[in-house]
Parts: structure tokens; sequence; C-alpha cells
């Protein structure tokens, strides 16, 4: 694996969007923090086999950690 942040951001969006639970869960609002703050606009075929190979393998890490973005609340601390 190496660095490159738009696997990261590509791979982030695609796993967020997969896995919320409406619209207050941490994974859609930090979805839509991508977006707005980073101005990302995915593709119409976005998707695990459009990811790079990179983009595959952080989407995989994801996965494997059941990863879910910290709440809001959390971050108040």
């Amino acid at each position: 694996m190496y660095f490159d942040r738009f696997d990261i951001v590509e791979a982030y969006h695609l796993w967020f969007t997969h896995y919320y639970d409406g619209m207050f869960h941490p994974n859609y609002i930090r979805r839509c923090r991508i977006e707005e703050n980073l101005q990302f606009r995915p593709s119409m075929c976005h998707g695990y086999d459009s990811l790079s190979e990179n983009g595959q393998y952080i989407y995989d890490q994801l996965e494997e950690k059941k990863f879910v973005s910290r709440s809001k609340e959390l971050n108040t601390v």
C-alpha cells in the first residue's frame, strides 16, 4: 500500500456509503463532510470494482475493522 490521498478519500466515501444506519449515524455525517469539505463527487460507477488496487486494500481494511466514524458527541469532550 502507498499513500494516495484520492484513493483514501474514495475508499472511505464508499465505505461510509455502504455502512450507515440512517441520517444521524456517524458514518453518514462523515460522508456528508467528505462531500462538502473536500468537494468530492463520486462518479456514477463508484463502487468497489472501480477502486484502484490501493483503494480496494484501504476499503478491505475498513471492512475488516468494521470501522465506524467517531460520533459528534465524542468530539465535544
